[in-house]
Protein backbone atom coordinates (compact mmCIF):
# COMPACT_ATOMS: atom_id res chain seq x y z
CA UNK A 1 0.00 0.00 0.00
CA UNK A 2 3.10 2.39 0.13
CA UNK A 3 2.43 2.90 -3.06
CA UNK A 4 -0.64 4.67 -2.84
CA UNK A 5 0.31 7.04 0.08
CA UNK A 6 2.21 8.90 -2.96
CA UNK A 7 -1.23 9.33 -4.84
CA UNK A 8 -2.96 11.34 -1.82
CA UNK A 9 -1.46 14.88 -2.92
CA UNK A 10 -2.48 14.15 -6.77
CA UNK A 11 -6.31 13.61 -5.72
CA UNK A 12 -6.26 16.37 -3.34
CA UNK A 13 -5.43 18.61 -6.72
CA UNK A 14 -7.43 16.82 -9.22
CA UNK A 15 -11.03 15.50 -8.09
CA UNK A 16 -13.25 17.67 -9.91
CA UNK A 17 -16.28 18.86 -7.84
CA UNK A 18 -19.95 17.25 -8.54
CA UNK A 19 -18.59 13.73 -9.39
CA UNK A 20 -21.38 11.88 -8.17
CA UNK A 21 -20.78 9.11 -5.72
CA UNK A 22 -23.57 6.82 -5.08
CA UNK A 23 -24.47 4.90 -1.92
CA UNK A 24 -22.72 1.23 -0.69
CA UNK A 25 -23.73 -1.69 -2.35
CA UNK A 26 -26.41 -4.20 -0.87
CA UNK A 27 -26.03 -8.13 -0.87
CA UNK A 28 -28.28 -10.40 -0.17
CA UNK A 29 -27.34 -12.45 2.82
CA UNK A 30 -26.82 -16.23 1.88
CA UNK A 31 -27.09 -19.20 3.82
CA UNK A 32 -24.42 -19.34 6.54
CA UNK A 33 -22.87 -22.41 4.68
CA UNK A 34 -22.49 -20.14 2.19
CA UNK A 35 -19.78 -16.82 1.90
CA UNK A 36 -19.62 -15.59 -1.78
CA UNK A 37 -21.58 -12.53 -2.80
CA UNK A 38 -21.60 -10.34 -5.66
CA UNK A 39 -20.64 -10.31 -9.33
CA UNK A 40 -17.65 -8.69 -11.17
CA UNK A 41 -18.24 -6.35 -13.80
CA UNK A 42 -16.38 -5.19 -16.43
CA UNK A 43 -16.49 -0.70 -17.05
CA UNK A 44 -15.31 0.25 -20.60
CA UNK A 45 -13.27 3.70 -19.64
CA UNK A 46 -14.67 6.97 -21.87
CA UNK A 47 -12.84 9.26 -22.91
CA UNK A 48 -13.41 12.21 -20.65
CA UNK A 49 -10.22 12.01 -18.49
CA UNK A 50 -11.95 10.91 -15.40
CA UNK A 51 -9.52 9.34 -13.21
CA UNK A 52 -9.42 6.25 -11.52
CA UNK A 53 -10.94 7.09 -8.25
CA UNK A 54 -13.61 8.60 -10.00
CA UNK A 55 -14.50 5.40 -11.48
CA UNK A 56 -14.38 3.68 -8.34
CA UNK A 57 -16.62 6.17 -5.90
CA UNK A 58 -19.43 5.63 -8.80
CA UNK A 59 -19.31 2.18 -8.61
CA UNK A 60 -18.68 2.32 -4.72
CA UNK A 61 -15.37 0.57 -4.82
CA UNK A 62 -12.03 2.07 -2.94
CA UNK A 63 -9.04 2.63 -4.55
CA UNK A 64 -6.62 -0.09 -3.31
CA UNK A 65 -9.31 -2.66 -4.45
CA UNK A 66 -9.64 -0.65 -8.17
CA UNK A 67 -5.57 -1.18 -8.55
CA UNK A 68 -5.67 -4.70 -7.17
CA UNK A 69 -8.35 -5.82 -9.98
CA UNK A 70 -6.82 -3.98 -12.61
CA UNK A 71 -2.88 -3.90 -12.16
CA UNK A 72 -0.92 -1.93 -14.40
CA UNK A 73 -3.97 0.99 -14.83
CA UNK A 74 -2.82 4.60 -14.75
CA UNK A 75 -4.36 5.72 -11.79
CA UNK A 76 -4.44 9.52 -12.81
CA UNK A 77 -5.91 8.69 -16.15
CA UNK A 78 -7.05 5.35 -17.03
CA UNK A 79 -6.32 4.87 -21.13
CA UNK A 80 -9.91 5.85 -22.63
CA UNK A 81 -11.72 3.00 -24.48
CA UNK A 82 -9.26 0.08 -21.87
CA UNK A 83 -11.49 -2.22 -19.88
CA UNK A 84 -11.76 -2.34 -16.08
CA UNK A 85 -13.00 -4.47 -13.92
CA UNK A 86 -15.01 -3.66 -11.04
CA UNK A 87 -14.57 -5.51 -8.46
CA UNK A 88 -17.84 -6.25 -6.77
CA UNK A 89 -17.97 -9.32 -5.94
CA UNK A 90 -16.39 -11.00 -2.55
CA UNK A 91 -16.22 -13.10 0.35
CA UNK A 92 -17.77 -12.33 3.40
CA UNK A 93 -15.39 -12.74 6.48
CA UNK A 94 -15.05 -15.69 8.32
CA UNK A 95 -16.15 -14.09 11.47
CA UNK A 96 -19.61 -13.61 13.35
CA UNK A 97 -22.41 -11.85 11.18
CA UNK A 98 -23.32 -9.50 13.15
CA UNK A 99 -23.22 -5.37 13.92
CA UNK A 100 -20.47 -3.86 11.89
CA UNK A 101 -16.97 -6.22 11.07
CA UNK A 102 -14.38 -4.07 9.21
CA UNK A 103 -11.62 -6.14 7.57
CA UNK A 104 -8.58 -4.03 7.52
CA UNK A 105 -6.50 -6.04 4.77
CA UNK A 106 -9.08 -5.36 2.18
CA UNK A 107 -10.23 -2.00 3.49
CA UNK A 108 -14.13 -2.61 3.43
CA UNK A 109 -16.70 -1.96 5.96
CA UNK A 110 -19.67 -4.59 6.17
CA UNK A 111 -23.23 -3.91 8.14
CA UNK A 112 -25.32 -7.08 9.00
CA UNK A 113 -28.37 -4.66 10.04
CA UNK A 114 -30.70 -6.67 12.37
CA UNK A 115 -33.73 -8.45 11.44
CA UNK A 116 -32.45 -8.04 7.64
CA UNK A 117 -31.77 -10.36 5.19
CA UNK A 118 -28.96 -8.26 3.56
CA UNK A 119 -25.21 -7.05 4.48
CA UNK A 120 -24.51 -3.64 3.15
CA UNK A 121 -21.01 -3.51 2.39
CA UNK A 122 -18.94 0.02 1.99
CA UNK A 123 -15.22 1.37 1.12
CA UNK A 124 -13.33 2.39 3.74
CA UNK A 125 -9.76 4.31 4.63
CA UNK A 126 -7.89 3.00 7.44
CA UNK A 127 -4.72 4.19 9.81
CA UNK A 128 -1.71 4.90 8.20
CA UNK A 129 1.95 3.64 8.94
CA UNK A 130 2.62 4.80 12.49
CA UNK A 131 -1.12 5.26 13.27
CA UNK A 132 -2.63 1.63 12.46
CA UNK A 133 -6.32 1.31 13.70
CA UNK A 134 -5.96 -1.76 15.83
CA UNK A 135 -8.08 -5.03 15.86
CA UNK A 136 -10.67 -5.53 18.14
CA UNK A 137 -14.10 -6.26 19.46
CA UNK A 138 -16.08 -2.86 20.83
CA UNK A 139 -19.19 -1.38 20.15
CA UNK A 140 -20.38 1.80 18.98
CA UNK A 141 -20.56 4.43 22.25
CA UNK A 142 -21.60 7.81 20.62
CA UNK A 143 -23.46 8.97 17.92
CA UNK A 144 -21.98 12.51 16.79
CA UNK A 145 -23.70 14.63 14.29
CA UNK A 146 -21.61 17.52 12.91
CA UNK A 147 -18.63 16.76 14.88
CA UNK A 148 -15.65 18.99 15.65
CA UNK A 149 -12.10 17.84 15.69
CA UNK A 150 -9.76 17.88 18.35
CA UNK A 151 -5.96 16.40 17.48
CA UNK A 152 -4.23 13.98 19.77
CA UNK A 153 -1.02 14.76 21.06
CA UNK A 154 0.40 11.93 18.86
CA UNK A 155 -1.42 13.36 15.88
CA UNK A 156 0.08 16.93 16.32
CA UNK A 157 3.48 15.81 16.43
CA UNK A 158 3.22 13.76 13.30
CA UNK A 159 2.31 16.82 11.92
CA UNK A 160 4.51 18.86 13.01
CA UNK A 161 7.44 16.78 11.55
CA UNK A 162 5.86 17.85 8.29
CA UNK A 163 6.25 21.48 9.31
CA UNK A 164 2.36 21.62 9.82
CA UNK A 165 0.67 23.42 12.95
CA UNK A 166 -2.61 21.86 13.70
CA UNK A 167 -5.48 24.16 15.40
CA UNK A 168 -5.91 22.97 19.08
CA UNK A 169 -10.11 22.31 17.44
CA UNK A 170 -11.34 22.58 14.16
CA UNK A 171 -15.03 23.30 13.87
CA UNK A 172 -17.48 21.47 12.85
CA UNK A 173 -18.51 21.84 8.99
CA UNK A 174 -17.49 20.43 5.48
CA UNK A 175 -14.21 21.42 6.06
CA UNK A 176 -13.31 19.35 9.05
CA UNK A 177 -11.39 16.32 8.37
CA UNK A 178 -14.29 14.13 10.09
CA UNK A 179 -17.44 14.88 7.91
CA UNK A 180 -20.24 15.55 9.20
CA UNK A 181 -21.51 12.71 11.07
CA UNK A 182 -18.98 10.58 13.36
CA UNK A 183 -19.40 6.84 15.28
CA UNK A 184 -17.60 6.95 18.36
CA UNK A 185 -16.22 3.62 19.30
CA UNK A 186 -15.82 2.40 22.62
CA UNK A 187 -12.14 0.67 22.23
CA UNK A 188 -9.77 2.22 24.94
CA UNK A 189 -10.24 5.94 25.37
CA UNK A 190 -12.67 6.47 22.66
CA UNK A 191 -10.40 7.84 20.35
CA UNK A 192 -10.90 5.68 17.25
CA UNK A 193 -14.24 6.69 15.20
CA UNK A 194 -16.22 6.10 12.12
CA UNK A 195 -16.52 9.17 10.63
CA UNK A 196 -16.61 10.95 7.22
CA UNK A 197 -13.82 13.34 5.47
CA UNK A 198 -13.41 16.44 3.55
CA UNK A 199 -10.90 14.29 0.99
CA UNK A 200 -12.17 11.54 -0.83
CA UNK A 201 -9.20 10.30 -2.10
CA UNK A 202 -8.42 8.33 1.30
CA UNK A 203 -11.17 5.85 0.44
CA UNK A 204 -9.65 2.81 0.02
CA UNK A 205 -6.28 3.23 1.34
CA UNK A 206 -4.23 3.78 4.72
CA UNK A 207 -4.02 7.64 4.91
CA UNK A 208 -5.82 8.07 8.50
CA UNK A 209 -4.55 8.42 11.82
CA UNK A 210 -5.91 5.26 12.91
CA UNK A 211 -9.79 6.29 12.40
CA UNK A 212 -11.84 4.36 9.86
CA UNK A 213 -12.89 6.77 7.33
CA UNK A 214 -15.97 6.81 4.88
CA UNK A 215 -17.25 8.71 1.83
CA UNK A 216 -19.73 11.25 3.29
CA UNK A 217 -23.08 9.66 1.65
CA UNK A 218 -21.82 6.18 3.31
CA UNK A 219 -21.24 7.53 6.61
CA UNK A 220 -24.79 9.66 7.02
CA UNK A 221 -26.34 6.63 5.56
CA UNK A 222 -24.77 4.46 8.23
CA UNK A 223 -24.76 6.60 10.63
CA UNK A 224 -29.19 6.73 10.28
CA UNK A 225 -29.24 2.94 10.26
CA UNK A 226 -26.84 2.13 13.10
CA UNK A 227 -28.09 2.09 16.70
CA UNK A 228 -25.89 3.09 19.62
CA UNK A 229 -24.69 -0.03 21.17
CA UNK A 230 -23.75 -1.80 17.91
CA UNK A 231 -21.00 -4.51 17.88
CA UNK A 232 -18.11 -3.47 16.56
CA UNK A 233 -15.32 -6.15 14.69
CA UNK A 234 -12.14 -4.96 13.41
CA UNK A 235 -10.23 -7.76 12.03
CA UNK A 236 -7.52 -8.75 9.31
CA UNK A 237 -7.86 -11.34 6.79
CA UNK A 238 -5.85 -10.37 3.72
CA UNK A 239 -6.70 -14.49 2.64
CA UNK A 240 -10.16 -14.99 2.74
CA UNK A 241 -11.65 -18.75 1.50
CA UNK A 242 -14.76 -20.44 1.01
CA UNK A 243 -16.73 -23.75 0.16
CA UNK A 244 -19.70 -23.18 -1.07
CA UNK A 245 -23.14 -25.38 -1.41
CA UNK A 246 -22.48 -26.14 -4.36
CA UNK A 247 -19.10 -27.65 -4.12
CA UNK A 248 -16.82 -24.91 -5.57
CA UNK A 249 -13.93 -23.57 -3.71
CA UNK A 250 -12.90 -19.81 -3.46
CA UNK A 251 -9.87 -18.17 -2.53
CA UNK A 252 -10.05 -14.15 -2.38
CA UNK A 253 -6.41 -12.70 -1.48
CA UNK A 254 -5.70 -8.69 -0.70
CA UNK A 255 -2.34 -7.22 -0.12
CA UNK A 256 -1.48 -7.35 3.20
CA UNK A 257 -0.97 -4.51 5.81
CA UNK A 258 2.36 -2.94 5.42
CA UNK A 259 4.45 -3.00 8.45
CA UNK A 260 7.37 -0.70 7.57
CA UNK A 261 8.10 1.33 4.87
CA UNK A 262 10.45 -1.29 3.07
CA UNK A 263 7.52 -3.90 2.97
CA UNK A 264 6.36 -4.68 -0.85
CA UNK A 265 2.48 -5.63 -0.23
CA UNK A 266 2.60 -7.34 -3.52
CA UNK A 267 5.46 -9.58 -2.15
CA UNK A 268 5.08 -9.56 1.65
CA UNK A 269 4.57 -13.02 3.16
CA UNK A 270 0.46 -14.09 4.22
CA UNK A 271 0.11 -15.98 7.23
CA UNK A 272 -1.52 -19.10 6.48
CA UNK A 273 -3.94 -20.57 9.04
CA UNK A 274 -4.36 -24.76 10.13
CA UNK A 275 -7.96 -24.82 8.61
CA UNK A 276 -6.39 -22.85 5.34
CA UNK A 277 -3.54 -25.31 4.98
CA UNK A 278 -5.92 -27.92 5.54
CA UNK A 279 -8.03 -26.07 2.41
CA UNK A 280 -4.80 -25.94 0.49
CA UNK A 281 -3.57 -29.91 0.90
CA UNK A 282 -7.58 -31.28 -0.16
CA UNK A 283 -7.58 -33.64 -2.75
CA UNK A 284 -10.20 -31.21 -4.14
CA UNK A 285 -8.44 -27.95 -4.26
CA UNK A 286 -5.75 -27.03 -7.21
CA UNK A 287 -2.68 -26.03 -5.51
CA UNK A 288 -1.08 -24.37 -8.49
CA UNK A 289 -4.14 -22.13 -8.49
CA UNK A 290 -4.33 -21.14 -4.95
CA UNK A 291 -0.67 -20.29 -5.42
CA UNK A 292 -1.16 -17.90 -8.45
CA UNK A 293 -4.46 -16.42 -6.33
CA UNK A 294 -2.13 -15.81 -3.03
CA UNK A 295 0.60 -14.40 -5.88
CA UNK A 296 -1.56 -12.31 -8.07
CA UNK A 297 -3.71 -10.97 -5.25
CA UNK A 298 -6.59 -9.39 -6.97
CA UNK A 299 -8.82 -8.87 -3.78
CA UNK A 300 -11.34 -10.68 -6.17
CA UNK A 301 -12.96 -14.57 -5.25
CA UNK A 302 -10.91 -17.04 -7.43
CA UNK A 303 -12.46 -20.56 -8.30
CA UNK A 304 -9.57 -22.86 -7.20
CA UNK A 305 -11.27 -26.69 -7.68
CA UNK A 306 -9.12 -29.36 -8.66
CA UNK A 307 -9.66 -29.78 -12.30
CA UNK A 308 -10.62 -26.43 -12.95
CA UNK A 309 -8.86 -24.83 -16.47
CA UNK A 310 -6.22 -22.62 -15.18
CA UNK A 311 -7.46 -19.86 -18.01
CA UNK A 312 -10.95 -19.94 -16.87
CA UNK A 313 -10.92 -20.02 -12.93
CA UNK A 314 -12.89 -16.55 -12.49
CA UNK A 315 -16.86 -16.03 -13.43
CA UNK A 316 -17.62 -14.39 -16.05
CA UNK A 317 -18.61 -10.49 -15.63
CA UNK A 318 -21.10 -8.44 -17.02
CA UNK A 319 -19.64 -5.40 -19.14
CA UNK A 320 -20.86 -2.13 -18.89
CA UNK A 321 -20.29 0.52 -22.17
CA UNK A 322 -19.68 3.70 -20.31
CA UNK A 323 -20.72 6.65 -22.83
CA UNK A 324 -18.69 9.52 -22.82
CA UNK A 325 -19.99 11.74 -20.09
CA UNK A 326 -22.04 9.36 -18.69
CA UNK A 327 -22.53 8.31 -15.32
CA UNK A 328 -22.91 3.94 -14.64
CA UNK A 329 -26.89 3.65 -14.57
CA UNK A 330 -26.43 -0.01 -14.93
CA UNK A 331 -25.47 -3.70 -16.10
CA UNK A 332 -25.76 -5.42 -18.99
CA UNK A 333 -24.65 -9.36 -19.43
CA UNK A 334 -21.38 -10.13 -21.67
CA UNK A 335 -21.83 -11.98 -24.32
CA UNK A 336 -19.44 -14.81 -25.47
CA UNK A 337 -17.79 -16.72 -27.80
CA UNK A 338 -15.36 -19.28 -28.71
CA UNK A 339 -13.05 -18.29 -31.74
CA UNK A 340 -10.01 -20.49 -31.76
CA UNK A 341 -10.17 -21.38 -28.15
CA UNK A 342 -10.82 -17.61 -27.14
CA UNK A 343 -13.19 -15.76 -25.06
CA UNK A 344 -14.25 -12.92 -26.99
CA UNK A 345 -16.28 -10.08 -25.36
CA UNK A 346 -19.02 -8.49 -27.44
Amino acid sequence: MKPLLRLAAFFALTLIAGTRVVSATEYPLPPENSRLIGENSIYVVPSDNRSLERIAADYKIGLLSMLQANPGTDPWLPRAGSQLTIPTQMLLPDTKREGIVINLAELRLYYYPKGENKVIVYPIGIGQLGANTPVMVTSISQKIPNPTWTPTVNIRKRYAERGITLPGTVPAGPDNPMGLFALRLAHGAGHYLIHGTNANFGIGMRVSSGCIRLRNEDIEALFNHVPRGTRVEVINQPLKYAIEPDGKRYVEVHQPLSKSESDDPQTKKIALSNTMHEFINSPHSDTQLIEQAITRRSGMPVLVNSGEPIDQHTPLPAIIQQQQGAVPSGRQPATISQAQGERVVR
